[in-house]
């Protein structure tokens, strides 16, 4: 489950694939159409978990954009707007240390740490950021690194 979260944090279309994944897995081995219709139930899961990922953004933006175009200038709208980013933030930030935890020591911190990960990571930042490398190029690179390294080790 942790992969399927941590692709799904590359960018938004893997979440979601993760979410219909979920759910299809959820519709099936639950059986909610009997032994004889698992995939019909694990394809209708999919779609109500996608439609109801999908739903709540739309009904927000279509009601309540035009709501927020009028308070770009009062202090009671922009203020919470503020903080919720503050928080929204932060919780990107937690997610970002929780996911290099556990990728640089899997076993805990009393395991062995895997400089082969930081290594990447370390490449990975330095292409993105001095040579202003192209992401998608960077992301198949580190990937064929790290399949290379781990094949061969």
């Amino acid at each position: 489950m942790i992969d399927g979260l941590a692709l799904g944090e590359t960018t938004p279309g893997p979440l979601i694939m993760v979410v219909t994944f979920v759910g299809f897995v959820g519709g099936y081995v639950k059986a909610v159409f009997g032994p004889d219709s698992l995939f019909l139930a694990g394809a209708v899961a999919a779609m109500l978990v996608t439609w109801f990922t999908f739903l709540p953004s739309f009904v927000f933006i279509l009601m309540g954009g035009p709501f927020v175009e009028t308070t770009h200038d009062d202090l009671k709208f922009t203020a919470p707007l503020t903080a919720i980013t503050g928080a929204v933030v932060g919780v990107i930030l937690n997610l970002a240390l929780f996911f290099g935890y556990h990728v640089l020591w899997p076993k805990g911190f009393e395991g062995s740490f895997e400089w082969m990960s930081a290594i990447i990571a370390v490449g990975a930042a330095i292409a993105l950021f001095r040579f202003k490398a192209n992401i998608i190029h960077v992301i198949v690179g580190c990937a064929l690194i790290g399949f290379a390294a781990k094949t061969l080790m």
